[in-house]
Order: structure tokens, then sequence, then C-alpha cells
């Protein structure tokens, strides 16, 4: 089966890429760096001639409300033209978990729009969604940092490995379309600010990290259920926290 995996260049894509292919699937990553742009359209219709299944694990150089909204809607909007055109029979996103629930933050509102337009498409579809990823933490904590003291929310937080995100993008890539959501979680649930701390700790990071619950995330203010999965559907990693930061 060909797959064309759209952002196959980066963090998750790259693992899916190579997922994929130890499956045996015929897999073109396509990104600007091979040619590829979504945003033009450029190099879209040779990139999916005779592929059945599209994974778009694409992500915006800019986080501004502005530009993060532009790049969702035109890629997605270029993307779901050529599949119509090239006759692709099943389009796979990776969105987020809870990105209804903090219409403050401007790029959760931006995935809201991406994941509205795969649902009014004619391509039979499946949604991914996941939680925040290991691979982020630092830079979360960063951001939160003032002086000497990270100051996050204190709301409870599920995240997971990059490896653990790919392998379930990748086994829904392979299977047959959903025509719905799929929610995918860390194996553990724990306070947001435990979360840095540890992650922190093993860093040998000096810095204090403090659960505030007015702290907001990317300006939303985060409730019991806001960025964790709700009910007992999602599909949980195999990869620990403690394990992750061990390698």
């Amino acid at each position: 089966m060909k797959i064309v995996v759209i952002g196959g260049t980066g963090l998750i894509g790259t693992k899916v890429v190579d997922e994929l292919r130890g499956q045996g699937h015929e897999v073109v990553p396509a990104s600007p760096r091979s040619g590829v742009d979504t945003l033009t359209g450029e190099g879209l219709a040779d990139a999916l001639a005779n592929a059945q299944v599209v994974v778009d694990v694409s992500n915006s150089p800019s986080f501004e409300d502005k530009a993060v909204l532009e790049f969702f809607t035109t890629s997605t909007r270029n993307l779901l033209a050529a599949e119509a055109e090239a006759g692709v029979r099943h389009h796979v996103a990776l969105s987020i978990v809870g990105i209804e629930r903090s219409p403050e933050n401007g790029y959760f509102r931006a995935k809201v729009a991406q994941e509205k337009m795969i649902k009014e498409s004619s391509i039979p579809y499946s949604i991914v969604r996941a939680t925040q990823f290991f691979e982020f933490i630092k830079s979360i904590a960063d951001g939160a940092t003032e002086g000497d003291t990270v100051q996050v929310p204190a709301a409870p937080f599920q995240p997971i490995a990059a490896e653990d995100v790919a392998h379930a993008v990748s086994e829904v890539a392979a299977g047959p379309p959903l025509n719905g959501t799929v929610e995918v979680a860390g194996p553990r649930r724990m306070p947001f600010d435990e979360c840095v701390r540890t992650a922190l700790s093993a860093w040998r990071d000096p810095r204090q990290v403090i659960g505030d619950p007015e702290a907001t995330y990317f300006g939303a203010k985060l409730e019991e259920h806001t960025i964790v999965p709700v009910g007992a559907d999602a599909r949980l990693g195999a990869i620990r926290l403690e394990d992750w930061l061990s390698r």
C-alpha cells in the first residue's frame, strides 16, 4: 500500500515513516524539504499519485494565532483537494486531545478548524488526537519560567512519548478509515507540575517548579479534564515518563 506522510521529516513523521516501512508499505515522506508544499500545492499531485492513504502530521512554522489558523486551513484545503483528485481512500490526521475545551488557545482553535474541514470532506478519514509529548516538557518549562521559578498549572496532565504517538498513527493508517476520532495518551496521569518537576529533576535542572491553579497553558486555564482524555476509550502508550527520562 502506498502511504504519503505529510510532515514526514519531522519529529512524529520520521517515526511514522520508519514504522510503516517496517510493515512493508511503500511510504513517501513529503515536506517542503522534499519539494512538497501543502500551502502552495507544489508537488502534491506527483507525491499523491497512486496513493491509497495520506497521513498528515505536519505543523505550522508559526504559533501566532492568525498564522497558525492560516497554515492549517490552507494546507488542509489543498491536501484534501489533491487527495480527491488522486483517488486517495483514507486521510489520517494528527490532532490534540481537548482542543474544543480550550477556545482561548489559538493553536487549538486552528486544529478545531482543521478537524471540521476533514470531517466535512468527501475523503474517508481517521483523526488521532494525542496528549502533549514528553519531548515538549522542556519547552513548556522554559515558556513558564521567570527567574529561577517555573510556574505551571496544577491540573491533570497525561503526556505521551512521541514514539507511542507514531505507533498509534501508523496503526490507524494501516487500517480501515474510522470516520471518527481516537485518543491516545501516556500510561500515567499526574499533576502538570509534578510532571515538569520530575523531568527537570532528572535533567539536574535547578529551577523550582510551582503548581499554580491560576497559571495558564498557552493562554488557557486548565480544569480537571481540559487536556486529558475523558472516558475510558483512550489508547494508552507503553512508555512511562521515568523510562523515557532514563534513556
